[in-house]
């Protein structure tokens, strides 16, 4: 038999196992080529001039290689070791191991770089599709037109080729070092099957579960004033990071062994077949892939936790325009406002002009914050811009009275302050006493104004008291009078925009359009989380073939078990709803452990992000979680034609 013959029968013969790889295979090559014609596009760049887009795809193509090495060479890991008897007899018969090397780098070759093919063709047929979604995230409105690039041919070749030449290495180390008897041995792996638990491990399971949740403790307090400083905040995430990095090591090592044997302990030894191809097999499997499920939840959360936050900045971008500009255009100056309303007249478009005349007060605020604000103010007040309730509609306060407005967002959890009780004006001859109504999340001002700090409506003749009480080292003098124009009719603001740009420089600091300010929170989050968005679904394919992978190798050692069961009469349906919630356990655990170290690494710092948690985070939860539970499917599937061919 010629050599030729034996590699195309191996290849026809290992077809079925290899689907699954090959797929992976061709969808990284597509992702990673398309990633890389977006970064030559010139479209990226020219689109109004406006998408900057290149080197930071170029960044993420970076880290998509590292993804998809990663699990290219972790898969070539399984599959050599699945082909060990193959391996050995080849050996057997006579065939040296250099020989057999060239017999699987041909079989490689023709696999791999035909894979490789197929991707490029793939990922150039949907680079004008990913590019349109891209223009339609950030709101460019640019044709996408199909463009194939040399360049990007030439790196995906030169990066898959290094990939390719690792994954030959690999292989090459493992012929050389095996024995023939080693080679017949390699798919045994022992498990750990004693009924006994020792102390050891369940002190491990209790470490891992207290690490999980002191982190997400830690997380919950980070921004509410318990760290203050750039040097406490950054220990706290360190330690927050390596709790629940370890937490989760010893939760798969121990944690989850403890857990499923007192289940079993309650059932006093009547086990259903269901839980004994479930529970029992978990038991012992986890903890020997406590490593790789570790990195894969670690990751998983990772990936969750920047999509949802990318997601949320940009879910949150016209109501976070709207909190910092609050009229649909504001002017810091006169001169500015008037250059751009005279433009609105000689296109004859109506205007409502809202004019205030902010005040800057220093406020004893010892009343209504809490001691770990106090702390961090110096002389326990801050400068909050002061405005009269005449120059703010549906605001009424009684001379004694004030109302903080624009207090939201991360200023509630920075600086925690009572909605109710007395506060001072401090002005240059004495103070004022008035007291705190009720807070505000609607803005008045623009963010300039006050620098995040709320804006305090009073009385009128409070606001009269106040100007004779000024002092001048805490005024403003850039930031005096504000200036906002509203466009009641909805069908000229556009026209509106049109007169703003033509009136206003593209670099001032102080003219702001609220469309404008959404419109770049829109291009600058949409394009975060459009590669956010690609490089968690490149890992999530990558860790969900891992995991399947995973299961055709145990699914294999447990073939002689599901012939004796079946021998014994249970059914297939039998095996396969035990080897349904043994599948639900594998890849259930790791995406809920996933998605709850997400959702505390999310909570902790969100309002940094938006205005918006719940819809965002929930909708990327639910895709992942969909996305994920495929491979389940297949995993079952799998077990399927094993268990049917197991008699």
């Amino acid at each position: 038999m010629s050599l030729n013959t034996i590699i195309l029968r191996n290849l026809k013969k290992n077809i079925q196992n290899y689907f699954l790889y090959v797929f992976a295979l061709i969808f990284s090559v597509a992702l990673y080529f398309s990633f890389v014609t977006l970064q030559y596009d010139p479209s990226m760049d020219e689109a109004k001039g406006s998408v900057k887009g290149a080197a930071a795809l170029g960044a993420a193509s970076v880290l998509l290689v590292a993804i998809v090495a990663v699990f290219l060479l972790y898969a070539n890991t399984i599959f050599i070791k699945r082909r060990s008897k193959e391996i050995g007899l080849f050996q057997l018969i006579g065939l040296t191991k250099e020989r057999i090397f060239r017999i699987m780098t041909a079989e490689n070759l023709i696999l791999y770089f035909g894979s490789m093919i197929v991707g490029i063709a793939a990922g150039f047929a949907v680079s004008r599709l990913i590019l349109m979604i891209l223009f339609r995230i950030i709101g460019v409105d640019e044709m996408a037109k199909l463009r194939f690039s040399s360049e990007a041919l030439v790196q995906t070749i030169i990066v898959f080729a290094a990939i390719y030449l690792l994954i030959m290495l690999m292989n090459y180390a493992f012929i050389r070092r095996q024995t023939i008897l080693s080679l017949f041995r390699a798919v045994s792996v022992a498990q750990q099957r004693t009924q006994k638990r020792s102390m050891l491990e369940f002190v491990f399971g209790l470490c891992g579960i207290v690490f999980i949740l002191v982190g997400y403790y830690v997380s919950a307090e980070l921004f509410k004033g318990r760290f203050m400083g750039m040097g406490e905040l950054m220990m706290a995430m360190i330690f927050i990071l390596a709790a629940v990095i370890i937490g989760t090591y010893l939760f798969y090592k121990g944690s989850v062994s403890v857990i499923f044997n007192a289940v079993r302990r309650s059932k006093q030894g009547y086990l259903s077949i269901g839980e004994v191809l479930s529970i029992s097999s978990i038991m012992f499997r986890m903890k020997s892939n406590a490593l790789l499920l570790t990195v894969i939840t670690t990751v998983s959360a990772l990936a969750i936790g920047l999509l949802s936050l990318s997601y949320i900045s940009y879910y949150s971008a016209e109501a976070q325009a709207q909190r910092d500009v609050p009229n649909d255009f504001a002017f810091a100056n006169a001169e500015a406002k008037d250059r751009f309303i005279a433009e609105l007249d000689a296109r004859k478009v109506a205007y409502d002009v809202i004019r205030r005349v902010p005040i800057y007060m220093e406020i004893d605020v010892t009343g209504i914050a809490s001691s770990n604000v106090l702390d961090s103010l110096e002389g326990n007040t801050f400068i909050s811009p002061v405005l009269s309730e005449a120059m703010v509609e549906g605001v009424e306060v009684e001379p004694n009275e004030a109302i903080f407005m624009g207090y939201s967002g991360a200023m509630q959890n920075f600086m925690s302050l009572k909605s109710t009780g007395d506060f001072q004006f401090m002005g240059l001859h004495g103070s004022l006493q008035q007291k705190l109504v009720g807070t505000k999340e609607q803005s008045v001002l623009i963010y300039r104004y006050g620098q995040g700090i709320p804006t305090t409506i009073v009385d009128d003749s409070v606001y009269e008291k106040l100007l004779q009480n000024l002092d001048p080292a805490v005024q403003n003098t850039r930031y005096a009078d504000y200036y906002g124009v509203d466009i009641p009719d909805s069908s000229r603001k556009e026209e509106a925009r049109q007169a703003y740009a033509d009136t206003q420089p593209s670099s001032s600091q102080e003219s702001f359009s609220q469309h404008e300010l959404m419109m770049n929170g829109r291009l600058n989050m949409g394009l975060i989380m459009f590669i956010v968005g690609f490089l968690g679904l490149a890992f999530l394919i990558t860790s969900g073939c891992i995991l399947y992978f995973k299961q055709m190798d145990e699914s294999e050692e447990e073939k002689p078990n599901y012939t004796i069961l079946r021998k014994l009469g249970f059914t297939q349906g039998d095996l396969l709803r035990g080897i349904a919630y043994k599948q639900l356990f594998n890849f259930g655990i790791p995406l809920i452990v996933g998605l709850s170290h997400g959702y505390f690494a999310v909570k902790s710092g969100w309002f940094l992000f938006g205005t918006e948690l719940t819809a965002p985070m929930l909708i990327v939860m639910v895709l992942y979680t969909a996305l994920y539970s495929v491979f389940g499917i297949l995993s079952v599937l799998y077990y399927k034609r094993v268990i049917k061919e197991s008699l």
